[in-house]
């Protein structure tokens, strides 16, 4: 992904000021290294028994940690939800919508996807689909407000006679199978009492991780 963004900035008609793209770049690069930084720290506190659906005190591998008040810092969560999330996300779906808005053309000359971007489709949601739910606000936020204004572009131009080519077409159709992924993983995780107590609030959109360790890591060490 970090190889694709400068390719995404140089084929986009619409660029920022360079001083700008290096510095979308450099955060892009240094919020994706918090993430993988955090990955690692995390598998490694899986192993150890720690339960993601549960808040950093109420795990019961924390509560013999010492000193004691080492425990509601939850700095691993902040620099990677809110920090590193915001750093990595905000540079991106900034790239993919201007990428997005570049490149429209003529109605007699409609592009369609080709096949094999049908097939890379899914995957393609899947991707922006975990992107949101394990990013939790941070990304959504910054992901509803690319959908939104794509959209709007796509209406705004078709009024004009033109439509986005294949390529924009598979950014916009995913996009739009995410949405739907995100709406149907909230509404089947609505009523969980615990992922409820772990992500209180308007904006509800629970971990994949924290489904595994809540109701799948059990029956998956027993097959085990």
């Amino acid at each position: 992904m970090a190889k694709s963004i400068p390719q995404l900035i140089e084929r986009s008609p619409k660029t920022l000021p360079r001083s700008a793209d290096y510095l979308c770049i450099i955060t892009f690069v240094m919020g994706v290294s918090i993430h993988l930084v955090r990955d690692s720290i995390n598998h490694r506190l899986l192993l150890s028994g720690y339960q993601l659906h549960l808040s950093v005190r109420e795990n019961p591998i924390m509560k013999n940690l010492k000193p004691e008040r080492l425990v509601p810092i939850e700095l691993l969560q902040y620099y990677d939800e809110s920090l590193g999330s915001c750093m990595w996300h905000v540079p991106l779906f900034l790239i993919l919508f201007l990428y997005f808005t570049g490149c429209f053309t003529f109605v007699k000359d409609k592009k369609q996807m080709s096949t094999s971007a049908w097939l890379l489709l899914g995957p393609s949601g899947l991707y922006f689909w975990y992107l949101v739910t394990d990013g939790q606000c941070p990304i959504f936020v910054p992901f509803i407000f690319t959908f939104f204004p794509m959209t709007a572009t796509v209406m705004h131009q078709k009024r004009k006679g033109f439509l986005p080519d294949g390529n924009r077409l598979f950014l916009l159709y995913s996009f739009s199978m995410s949405v739907v992924l995100v709406i149907m993983w909230v509404a089947y995780l609505w009523n969980d009492k615990v992922l409820r107590k772990k992500y209180p609030g308007v904006m509800y959109i629970p971990e994949p991780w924290a489904l595994y360790t809540l109701h799948l890591r059990d029956k998956h060490e027993i097959n085990m």
